[in-house]
């Protein structure tokens, strides 16, 4: 699973909502030549972008069960997940590889963005020994 994470500290580029629709629209242009390239290797299996932070909720388990539902993150949080990828790869080499060309996605100016992509592998069942 590749994991497109947003920091808001240590980053160089304005938050998406200061685009211009020709940035937002290349930098989309993008993510859909990567899932197509990925379709057609033979590599994709999921990608989905999230909602930003405003629209995020956080939800607990209140009396009896029933969900309690807060606006979130909170003001403290500087980060948040933007997107991820479910991609089946031969090696994890070649996941960081793909992690790489995604980090490149284009930002304002047509600018590489070089945003942190998290690669984790996706567990099928616990290991053996547990």
């Amino acid at each position: 699973m590749l994991l497109m994470q947003f920091s808001a500290a240590g980053t160089d580029f304005p938050s998406i909502d200061t685009w211009t629709p020709e940035e937002i629209q290349a930098h989309i242009g993008f993510m859909r030549e990567v899932n197509a390239k990925l379709a057609a290797d033979g590599e994709f299996v999921q990608a989905e972008g999230l909602g930003g932070p405003q629209q995020a909720r956080i939800v607990r388990a209140g009396e009896n069960g029933a969900p309690v539902v807060t606006e979130g993150p909170f003001a403290e949080t500087k980060e948040f997940l933007a997107g991820w990828w479910i991609v089946d790869c031969e090696t994890p080499q070649r996941a960081a590889e793909i992690a790489a060309h995604i980090s490149t996605a284009p930002g304002p100016g047509g600018r590489p963005l070089n945003m942190p992509i998290e690669v984790h592998p996706v567990m099928s069942a616990p290991p053996q020994e547990m």
